[in-house]
Parts: structure tokens; C-alpha cells; sequence
């Protein structure tokens, strides 16, 4: 009776691992591109990182001011952001939406965001929009490194030809009014 309980649960340990590796087999694709794109902006190689940008995106925001606003968040003398982890949440099974997929891809960075150099009046406005943006249990001040430590909770949409190179839009629901002119409605639907 023992080595029957035992071979069933080697069974359904069988099924259920099986199930989890065959649910989403596009995940190891999405986080490889995801993964590149999150160490290209921690190793300060902006235009790498913008190459990881869904090319519809640059219809709302050019190019060049992409990159621009990426230069001046990461690689800013007054403000020095650290990207310092990256963790996978849920990745959503690709859907096929004219000739595209798209997975709403959630993950989680932390950051080390240094404002030593930043009057008290910057720090504390700082401090309200880090804690309005990530949530108050999310903003940690470091006193003794003038810096916060983020946990930030991220959503962002891949997109596909092919489903081997993905591509990114960073979903934040305050530009969703703008993305409307790049993702399709079924998508945005679902943040």
C-alpha cells in the first residue's frame, strides 16, 4: 500500500511539474528579453535599452526622447539610481492580436535611489512622489546613505513576431490614454 501511495504521488508530482513547464513555454523568451533589457538600463547602455522598446511606442514618444528621459533618470549626477534586483511575478500566455502577441508581464526591481545631493525641500518631494508612485510599504528611507530603497511593482507588455525577441511598452496606468495609439484595446484592457 505504501509503494502505491508513493507512485501516485510521483505521478501527480509528474503532472503537475509537467503542466507548470508546458502552461507558458514562452516565459524563458520573455524574461531572457526582459532580463537584457532591465541589465542594459542597470549598466547605463541607454541606447540598448531603448533598442528593447516596442517601435510602435516611438509614435507617442520619439526615439530621442526616450533615450533622453532614460539618460536623465539613470544617469543623473543629482539623483543616482541603482536598478539592484529583478524577480518575475505572472507572465501571461501570449496572445496572437493582428500578426503581434502581447504578454502582460509583471515583475519586480529594486532600487537604490541616492539623493544626498538633494536640498531637504528636493528630498521631501522626492519622498512624496516615490511613496505616491510604489506606495508608502514599498519607500524605505537609509538615513545613514541619503537613499531610498524601492520595491517597485511592475507591469509591462511584450510584444512578438515571432515569440523568440520580444519587445516592451512599461504599462502605467497614467499614460494608458496614450498607449491606446499603440497597443490594441483587448490588451489594455487588461490592466
Amino acid at each position: 500500500m505504501k509503494t502505491k501511495s508513493l507512485l501516485f504521488l510521483f505521478v501527480l508530482l509528474s503532472f503537475v511539474t509537467f503542466a507548470q513547464t508546458k502552461a507558458n513555454p514562452d516565459d524563458a523568451a520573455i524574461k531572457k528579453s526582459l532580463t537584457y533589457f532591465v541589465n542594459s538600463i542597470k549598466s547605463k547602455q541607454i541606447d540598448q535599452a531603448v533598442s528593447c522598446i516596442y517601435p510602435k511606442f516611438f509614435t507617442i514618444v520619439s526615439k530621442e526622447q526616450m533615450t533622453q528621459i532614460l539618460n536623465m533618470t539613470y544617469n543623473n549626477p543629482f539623483m543616482k539610481i541603482e536598478v539592484q534586483n529583478l524577480q518575475f511575478g505572472n507572465i501571461e500566455k501570449p496572445e496572437l492580436i493582428s500578426g503581434e502577441y502581447f504578454s502582460i508581464t509583471n515583475y519586480f526591481l529594486k532600487l537604490k535611489c541616492n539623493v544626498s545631493s538633494l536640498n531637504d525641500d528636493m528630498k521631501k518631494k522626492m519622498s512624496n512622489a516615490l511613496t505616491a508612485k510604489y506606495g508608502a510599504n514599498n519607500v524605505k528611507y537609509l538615513a545613514n546613505e541619503g537613499s531610498y530603497l524601492i520595491n517597485a511593482n511592475m507591469k509591462a507588455c511584450a510584444v512578438s513576431k515571432d515569440k523568440k525577441s520580444w519587445k516592451f511598452v512599461i504599462l502605467e496606468k497614467e499614460y494608458k490614454p496614450q498607449l491606446v495609439k499603440v497597443l490594441p484595446k483587448k490588451v489594455l484592457d487588461k490592466f
